[in-house]
Parts: C-alpha cells; structure tokens; sequence
C-alpha cells in the first residue's frame, strides 16, 4: 500500500511539473509573439513615414513640373496659364559669358531672382569658360541658345544656320549634361529653317518685349537701370533683355529692386511651356 503511494505521489509531482513547464512555455510564446506584433507595427509605422516624405516629394515634382505660362510667339511675352499671377517679368541675359556672367548671376542669386543666360559658343571655347558657364547654372539658372558666332542667320546658308545652333546645343549638353530648352537668334532674325532646328531640338524659339543696353545713352548702370524700370513698355509678362555688359552688370541690382518695388514677379523659366508642338 506505502508503495502505491509512493508511486501516486511521484506521478502527479510529474504531471505539476509538466504542466509548469508547458504554462512557461505558453508563456515564453505568448511574449515572443507579443514581441513579434511589436516589431512588426513599429516597422510598418516606420515604412509609413518613410513613404511619406517620398509621396510629398513626388507630389512637388509634379507641381514644378507642370508649366504656369506660355511664351506669346507673336508679341514674346508671357501669358498666365490658368490662375498664375499675370504681373510677371523674365529677365534673360545674352551674350554670356563675356566678363561679367558670372558677377550678374551670383547678384540674381543674392536677390533670389530667377532669369536665362543666352551663351554664344565662340565664348565658351576654352576651358575656363565652360567652367564659368557650369558655375552659373550649378547656381540654378537656364542656359539657353544664342548660337555660336552671333551672325545675322538670315545671311547663312541653312548648312552653315544648323552648325551655328547645333554646334552650341552639343557644346552646351557637354558642360551642364543638358542641351538648351530656349533659343534666341542674334538681333531677333530667325529663318524658316533655324525654326525648324529649334522645332527639331525642342528648344523654345523666344526672342524679347524690350531692351536698351547696346543704346550709347544707356551704357551707364543708372541710365540703364532706369529705363529698364521706367520704360512704358514695361508690362505685364514683359521679356527684359539683357547682356553680358560691364553697365548693365553695375544696375542689375536696381533694376530687380525698381521691377519689385512695381509690384512685379520675377518669372522663374522653369514654369515656362517648351512644348514646341
């Protein structure tokens, strides 16, 4: 009898210590899945903010891709697409780089004040040029097309019209890793087939509203400054022309403060229809 009881009670010793052992090990899974759970919706809050700034990113290309005004071909302004505010300017500047390109777009970048250099080949063939002509729109301005020599297109054979475009755009592409997405003929002068070359090249064919800096009264930075704000040509969506000069380089600030003290925003190209369709 003393036996079976000794028996009974080493059995059920046996069974308390398996079912202390199983309750451990329920609870040993219990707080590993618990754990589990945790690291998954940690994880999947963080893949929700990591998405976050990538959808907020997205959705800014996309605002900044999608253009706000359209180049008028036959007056040369810019119109607003839609609701954009319509008292706009552009300043373009041509002939670059001379001497002073580099100058006149690190003071548009002070004064945050957005515009196009116009390049002519023949100035950027020299390795100190292209750097300046890399510098300048490492700072975040366009480069556009002003063909290579500056000729008069309209006195060129088309064979000799394609060299003095193509030849800038190849050169242009080569020093910033993209061609021209404007183009302007020297003295305004296009032909049918430069049109087709900028048609062709997906360049935007602009010419401008007003300038005055090659006028003999208006080579001093106050005399240009001045008609450049005061001019009665200045309107809404106006193309200021500019060049590369030691005068208009000295009014450049005053000009940009004279437009904005009028009430006139300085239109960022970026926002400009290239579509040449």
């Amino acid at each position: 009898m003393r036996k079976f009881f000794t028996m009974t009670a080493a059995i059920l010793l046996l069974a308390a210590c398996g079912a202390e052992k199983a309750a451990h090990e329920d609870k040993q899974s219990g707080d590993e899945a618990a754990k589990q759970e945790t690291r998954e919706h940690k994880q999947g809050a963080e893949n929700k903010e990591e998405d976050k700034p990538k959808e907020e990113s997205t959705k800014q290309e996309e605002a900044v891709a999608s253009p706000e005004y359209k180049l008028n071909q036959n007056t040369f302004a810019l119109e607003p697409i839609g609701e954009a505010n319509p008292k706009v300017v552009l300043l373009t500047i041509d002939d670059a780089p001379d001497e002073h390109a580099l100058e006149m777009a690190k003071t548009l970048k002070k004064l945050n004040a957005p515009a196009i250099f116009f390049v002519n080949g023949h100035l950027i063939d020299s390795p100190e040029k292209e750097t300046v002509i890399k510098e300048i729109h490492d700072l975040g301005f366009m480069i556009g097309n002003h063909t290579y020599s500056h000729s008069d297109l309209t006195t060129l054979p088309e064979e000799k019209q394609g060299e003095e475009i193509l030849s800038v755009n190849d050169k242009v592409e080569k020093i910033i890793g993209e061609k021209p997405k404007f183009f302007r003929a020297p003295f305004g002068k296009n032909t049918d087939y430069s049109r087709k070359i900028a048609e062709d090249e997906n360049m935007l064919l602009m010419n401008w509203t007003y300038g005055y800096d090659w006028e003999k009264e208006y080579m001093t930075g106050d005399a240009i400054a001045h008609i450049m704000v005061d001019t009665p040509l200045l309107q809404d969506g106006a193309n200021l022309l500019m060049h590369d000069r030691e005068w208009t380089n000295d009014g450049l600030e005053r000009i940009v403060d004279g437009l904005r003290d009028k009430g006139y925003e300085l239109l960022d190209p970026a926002l400009i229809d290239t579509k040449t369709e």
